[in-house]
């Protein structure tokens, strides 16, 4: 059985897996019910052979895809979309900072910012959400910039 995998697949390492898993097929069969025991064997073994072909492919198909969104290419590197685990922890500090000296802003200052910057809304938007005019949202959100810039700079 080892020449017949070898013969079909070349890998070495393969070929003893598939060795030890048709061994552990046919000890599970009775032999009672089986008129023809070489042509038994050889189609199991045919059929493990293309179980692992087929789970393999499956397998390489979803690697495939996987990566395909999950990085780039750029020239001849493959190279991750997501951040390293360094990057991570300097931009969650960073983020602590930014929420920190925020906090010491007026309150209305604060919250000018936080729609407009975390809620996405436009000057305008913000202006009509907080009663004021959109001249006073922009000396707010300019004013919370630069008190963010000072205090943790870029």
């Amino acid at each position: 059985m080892r020449r017949f995998f070898q013969a079909r697949l070349g890998g070495r390492a393969e070929v003893e897996d598939l060795v030890q898993e048709l061994y552990l097929k046919v000890q599970a069969v009775s032999g009672d019910d089986i008129d023809n025991p070489p042509a038994y064997l050889y189609r199991l073994a045919s059929n493990l052979m293309l179980d692992r072909l087929r789970r393999a492919k499956r397998a390489g198909a979803r690697e495939t895809e996987w990566r395909r969104a999950n990085h780039a290419v750029v020239g001849t590197l493959d190279v991750a979309d997501t951040p390293d685990a360094e990057s991570v922890v300097i931009a969650r500090q960073r983020l602590e900072k930014l929420s920190q000296a925020l906090t010491t802003l007026s309150p209305v200052t604060q919250k000018v910012f936080r729609l407009h910057k975390f809620d996405g809304l436009t000057h305008v938007e913000t202006a009509e959400r907080m009663g004021i005019s959109r001249s006073a949202v922009e000396k707010h959100v300019s004013l919370a910039l630069s008190h963010l810039l000072k205090r943790v700079g870029r």
